[in-house]
């Protein structure tokens, strides 16, 4: 049995005539302690697909199932880190993970909850900002805090929603090894959504791209055959991350461009004749 499983999902939004099918037969298997990345297009439904495995959204048909019950409800033990950071701005970083951690662990008295919350956010560095509020922090140090909260709760699946989208190279960068040096301390099963294919084949153990909807379907896999812990800067010499490379850029190009022609198609104008606007307005006329 798989540790987390997408059996003939559809989704859909609409009814009748403006029904549109965003997800069509999507079928995954991921197992416990390994690292997939789905790679894809903006727009494509990456986020619908977070949604339905964090139970945020029902499928339409198919099933979604975690440790081999369905998935019908969210749960601190799919810890989901989101693009936007989602953090409250009323409260402060400590109060922000506090918060999290209270909802996972309701039988633990106040100083084993603070003790929790001080363990994380200094594993992301954030010690010295423990009392400030998300405005009074830099992007990256706010997206810093969400993978706090998101850790802090000890969920048995880390699902990321384009987490590093919104960052300079920088700072994703360094995010990214934190990420890795947190997952390789217990190995809890992760799922990265991401339009960065480097960044998949450098986390990941597999890459899994998403054709573009309406009806999107998952394209095969590509498994990353490097070994951990990587090295940004030796991977670019690495023969097997250029051909993993090249072949899910080549892949996702070909895709893309079906897109575009299938787009073509469907939009194709009818032969028009200007008129002759000189003789009409001639007296006369």
């Amino acid at each position: 049995m798989a540790y987390l499983e997408l059996n003939n999902i559809c989704k859909t939004y609409g009814q009748g005539a403006n029904e549109m099918e965003v997800l069509s037969n999507i079928n995954l298997k991921i197992e416990e302690g390994e690292f997939v990345a789905i790679v894809g297009f903006t727009g494509s439904g990456k986020t619908t697909l977070v949604n339905l495995i964090n139970g945020l959204l029902a499928p339409t048909s198919g099933a979604v199932l975690f440790k081999g019950a369905p998935v019908v409800d969210t749960s601190h033990e799919r810890g989901v880190i989101f693009q936007n950071y989602s953090l409250l701005p009323w409260l402060t970083v400590e109060q922000n993970v506090l918060m999290a951690v209270k909802e996972a662990f309701p039988e633990k008295n106040k100083k084993e909850l603070k003790t929790i919350v001080a363990d994380y956010v200094e594993m992301v560095s954030l010690t010295p900002a423990m009392h400030k509020r998300p405005k009074e922090l830099s992007g990256g140090m706010r997206q810093r805090v969400a993978v706090a909260r998101a850790l802090a709760m000890k969920p048995e699946m880390i699902i990321m929603d384009e987490p590093l989208g919104a960052l300079d190279a920088l700072t994703r960068g360094n995010l990214q090894d934190e990420i890795l040096n947190i997952w390789g301390k217990d190995k809890r099963t992760a799922l990265l959504i991401t339009n960065d294919v480097d960044e998949g084949i450098y986390m990941a153990d597999r890459i899994i791209p998403l054709r573009p909807g309406p009806n999107a379907t998952l394209g095969p896999e590509f498994k990353i055959d490097l070994e951990r812990p990587r090295d940004k800067t030796a991977m670019n010499d690495n023969a097997n991350f250029k051909k993993t490379r090249n072949a899910i850029i080549e892949y996702l190009m070909d895709i893309g461009n079906e897109r575009k022609t299938e787009a073509k198609e469907a939009y194709i104008l009818p032969d028009l004749v200007p008129k002759d606007f000189v003789n009409q307005f001639k007296f006369g006329n």
